[in-house]
């Protein structure tokens, strides 16, 4: 008897009860939530949450469903990660150092000051140790990673008053993403505070925070930052490609089949590529925009940039002197990041120099 006579006599309940089974067989239907640490005013950020979600959905044919939620409404913004630990979500996304508190480490799967740009933090990841080393350490934690977006290199926040020395940064209570880049600026006089994005307006509005950074042009336009700051410095040289991620409980994952272990891969790798391409296309746009409507545009002048330069190496030596796996995965970013500069002379760097010489 041939297999299709089989199955159309017997039945489904037939062909497994005589421990044939169908060539194809059905899916168990499988429900995930994704819990973010940003709003969802931010289409970018939050938005990745969103793309991940639909991917999953059409890929599987609708029997794996995805919700994603702002922050605070399963969990506050930084409660993800003890979330993911305790076993009581399947997904986060968010940023990786904003959870420093629990190991200094964490910063590098998200930026460091003078790290890597987007396209370098890919490759580490991807055809590195990067995501081979963090992972190890998110074990401990009870979650991998897989990207989600990268914001490409940030902005340097906005500020109540000019920034033309270091000593203009002594007692500046800025909000910053914290971990490795907050203790660089505690070096620099800086008080530090570390908070989700929806509180920053009301706080930097009120006078309790004098600063505040957070990612760029588009972002920064839709929390309405330059309302009530009127510099705009530049460049982040503490984000020079900020990855966001999704944080995936691994007990949950494990539980997949490995069709669906395959469309998450995939559905990240899509929506990766749509947070970062669409940062490239309206960063540009909503800073024309903000000038219009009187943003000051300022370079960080060298005296602040070596001076924060000098504070994070100072920084990284000390988690290194007391942590052998921060150091460990910070000797390793490194000797892939100068790999990535020698590269760059003879590619990128000349190219844009030479494009942004020339009138287009």
């Amino acid at each position: 008897m041939d297999r299709r006579s089989l199955i159309k006599r017997a039945g489904i309940a037939g062909v497994l009860a005589t421990g044939v089974a169908p060539a194809v067989h059905a899916q168990a239907a499988v429900r995930w939530r994704i819990a973010t640490s940003f709003p969802k005013s931010l289409d970018t950020i939050y938005g990745s949450a969103e793309k991940f979600a639909q991917t999953v959905k059409a890929l599987s044919g609708g029997k794996f469903d995805v919700t994603a939620h702002p922050a605070g409404e399963l969990m506050p913004a930084f409660g993800v990660v003890d979330a993911l630990e305790k076993d009581t979500i399947e997904m986060a996304m968010s940023a990786a150092y904003y959870f420093t508190g629990k190991d200094p480490a964490f910063a590098f799967s998200c930026a460091v000051p003078f790290g890597l740009t987007s396209a370098q933090n890919l490759a580490w990841k991807n055809h590195g140790n990067g995501r081979k080393l963090l992972n190890d350490l998110f074990a401990k934690y009870n979650f991998q990673t897989l990207s989600a977006g990268n914001t490409t290199t940030q902005m340097g926040g906005w500020y109540r008053k000019e920034i033309k020395s270091p000593d203009d940064l002594k007692g500046l209570k800025m909000r910053l993403g914290g971990g490795v880049f907050g203790e660089t600026m505690a070096k620099l006089g800086v008080v530090a505070q570390n908070m989700p994005a929806g509180d920053v307006y009301q706080a930097l509005e009120k006078g309790t925070l004098d600063a505040v950074e957070f990612v760029g042009p588009y972002d920064d336009e839709k929390l309405g930052f330059n309302k009530v700051a009127p510099y705009y410095y530049y460049p982040g040289w503490w984000e020079g490609g900020a990855d966001l991620e999704f944080f995936i409980n691994n007990k949950a994952f494990n539980k997949l089949s490995a069709e669906n272990k395959a469309i998450v891969q995939a559905a990240a790798a899509v929506a990766s590529q749509d947070m970062t391409a669409k940062y490239q296309a309206l960063n540009p746009l909503a800073l024309k925009r903000l000038v219009a409507n009187k943003t000051q545009l300022k370079l960080f002048p060298k005296s602040v940039m070596d001076a924060g330069f000098k504070a994070s190496q100072e920084v990284y030596a000390e988690h290194s002197a007391k942590s052998p796996e921060f150091k460990k995965i910070f000797e390793d970013m490194r000797a892939f990041q100068r790999d990535q500069i020698l590269w760059n002379r003879f590619s990128e760097f000349p190219y844009n120099q030479y494009v942004n010489s020339i009138k287009l």
